[in-house]
């Protein structure tokens, strides 16, 4: 993995992301190096290999948060994980979350159970939550789709662990990818201790040619109910009907539309 280490200018950058206002990315680029990963696109200036290969470290992040303040939800990472693997040497992560002012609203999102090591600094927030994201894939398919992130069942222990902690968590089911996503099984192994939901469909035009091509050729009906948008409406349409009836707290189901950049927010 190259490391490449730079001071940034700034903090906060302002972010369409639904329900946040602010993003903070410690880190760019990933260690996970999933095939579908949406942020390869940041390859366009940090051109440093293949995406996968390398992250950046922001290591001036904790002496530029401090005394800093912004209104609105501040999202953590967009273009990386802030627990991926170097965060348990370098712990840059953990040294910002310390300085951030506490008032901050904040809104953590990751794969990985490393997130468990900063339960004490959450609790200090006012208003913070921390999510993870399961999508139940076999091992056979993350193996492919997330040769290195861990698994499906160690992020589910971890929302458990954050409950038992008094700390408000949510499970970011995604990438949803019909036909290898079991949402019934995620709720039901999840619903006794996460605080709510928010569904993602697999963005298509994002996770990249290599990606496409691979879903198409090994599970041309997973691409197809994906691609259609009657299909999507479909799908769409039953797994509400699904959450409806298990009385499920859902933030929304987000679906891209493979030819455009836009996306819809369905709310349940």
């Amino acid at each position: 993995m190259h490391i490449i280490r730079l001071n940034a200018k700034s903090v906060f950058t302002s972010t369409k992301i639904p329900g946040a206002r602010w993003v903070i990315n410690q880190y760019v680029g990933c260690e996970h190096n999933c095939l579908y990963c949406y942020a390869k696109f940041m390859s366009k200036w940090y051109q440093f290999g293949r995406w996968g290969s390398w992250v950046v470290v922001k290591e001036n992040l904790p002496e530029l948060v401090k005394g800093r303040h912004v209104d609105g939800k501040v999202y953590m990472s967009s273009v990386s994980d802030p627990y991926q693997p170097i965060e348990r040497k370098l712990k840059l992560t953990r040294r910002l979350l310390k300085n951030m002012d506490k008032s901050i609203e904040l809104s953590i999102l990751t794969k990985s159970p490393l997130v468990l090591r900063d339960v004490d600094l959450f609790k200090r927030f006012e208003d913070l939550e921390v999510g993870l994201t399961v999508n139940s894939f076999s091992r056979s398919i993350e193996k492919v789709l997330e040769p290195l992130s861990p698994s499906s069942r160690e992020r589910i222990d971890a929302l458990r662990v954050l409950h038992e902690n008094g700390v408000r968590n949510y499970a970011f089911i995604s990438p949803i990818i019909p036909g290898l996503t079991d949402l019934r099984l995620i709720i039901e192994e999840t619903k006794d201790f996460t605080d709510f939901y928010w569904l993602e469909l697999m963005n298509l035009k994002a996770s990249g040619k290599e990606f496409r091509d691979w879903l198409r050729r090994n599970h041309p009906e997973s691409y197809l109910t994906l691609s259609e948008k009657d299909r999507i409406e479909d799908y769409v349409k039953d797994t509400t009907t699904l959450l409806r009836e298990e009385n499920i707290p859902v933030k929304g189901i987000c679906v891209h539309h493979l030819r455009s950049r836009s996306f819809n927010i369905y709310r349940i």
